[in-house]
């Protein structure tokens, strides 16, 4: 068992702290830093989750990245794919959805496809929400154009 960041040893506490909340194997300073953004950013736990499935399973990916006028959950630049994680925890309001659709228009304005992924199905899916994702960006790939 070592951190998945800097390859720390970790004790029995630390590994199963980390695997509960994040699934992942993280030391206590590197679960400090997430926990802190986590709080800093508003970022949900979920984008966690998937940063760290995405990062297991070989997709380098940027967890929080500010486009330049918000942040967003996760960021896989080489395609240009930014995911945002749906919490549904409210119905939108039309002024809410509105801002949404303007946001998405904007990043796709600059080249960003933006999908969003609910949070449930990253607690409970994980695997299979990774695999799409990983089908997602070699749609990209085969879309871009070299100049």
């Amino acid at each position: 068992m070592s951190c998945l960041e800097c390859n720390r040893p970790l004790n029995y506490l630390d590994h199963r702290q980390s695997m509960e909340r994040f699934k992942a194997a993280l030391c206590e300073s590197h679960f400090k830093r997430v926990d802190r953004l986590i709080r800093q950013q508003g970022i949900p736990e979920a984008a966690v989750v998937l940063y760290y499935g995405l990062k297991e399973a070989g997709i380098p990916s940027m967890l929080a990245w500010w486009d330049g006028k918000k942040t967003v959950d996760l960021a896989i630049s080489r395609v240009k794919l930014n995911i945002e994680i749906d919490r549904g925890h409210k119905p939108l309001t039309a002024e809410q959805a509105i801002c949404e659709l303007e946001s998405t228009m904007e990043a796709f304005k600059n080249g960003f496809t933006t999908i969003r992924i609910p949070e449930l199905l990253i607690r409970h899916h994980l695997q299979d929400t990774i695999e799409n994702i990983r089908g997602i960006i070699e749609g990209l790939k085969a879309n871009i154009k070299v100049v």
